[in-house]
């Protein structure tokens, strides 16, 4: 038989359970300051986010295409065949990423503050 407190450490549990899981998933990192764009392993661009531009990175597919705007990032286009990392949408948080794995490029963003020690892909 339970009885009222045991209602109450219940209800006590499953909320703590509930905030900690959102804040696991949801609080938002952050912000971003500069964009890391990565071809065959390697860093070929370093850019920060203050100014609009468009930048071109060849891969083994051919070119993808990555826009940036002032806080944010984003892969325009891509040749890549499922286009996921083009789906990624914006970025705009320290530690996010697209990954463009048949073309062997990737975008991510790095903040002073970052939700990860290090990102292994």
């Amino acid at each position: 038989m339970l009885k009222a407190g045991d209602f109450g450490v219940l209800a006590a549990g499953t909320a703590t359970v509930a905030a900690l899981a959102w804040w696991a998933w949801f609080a938002p990192s952050g912000a971003a300051d500069t964009a890391l764009i990565r071809a065959a392993g390697k860093i070929v661009h370093s850019v920060p986010l203050t100014r609009p531009q468009t930048l071109v990175v060849a891969g083994p597919l051919g070119p993808t295409r990555i826009e940036i705007e002032p806080g944010r990032a984003r892969v325009q286009a891509d040749p890549s065949p499922r286009q996921l990392c083009v789906r990624q949408g914006w970025l705009a948080h320290a530690g996010d990423a697209a990954l463009c794995l048949p073309n062997q490029v990737s975008l991510e963003l790095r903040g002073r503050q970052s939700p990860y020690d290090t990102l292994v892909y």
